[in-house]
């Protein structure tokens, strides 16, 4: 996924219809600003790590299971 800087950019300094200038951060609202979504984001990379990791846990219960009773299970190739 590519992010376009110059659109986050443009939608931080031109809503609502107003002048740029009017709506122009200062460097460090908006150095807090970015800062502070990189932090929600790395929470939600993490949350999203840990969930992963129990379905494949939960996965691999599964297929041990099967094996248990006799299922074969072969891996897709892709």
């Amino acid at each position: 996924m590519e992010i376009d800087k110059s659109k986050l950019e443009k939608s931080l300094s031109s809503k609502g219809g107003k002048k740029t200038e009017e709506l122009k951060m200062s460097k460090e609202v908006e150095i807090g600003f970015h800062e502070g979504a990189l932090n929600t984001l790395a929470a939600e990379r993490i949350e999203l790590v840990r969930v992963v990791q129990n379905v494949e846990k939960i996965m691999s219960m599964h297929l041990s299971r099967l094996e248990e009773l006799g299922v074969k299970i072969e891996a897709k190739k892709e």
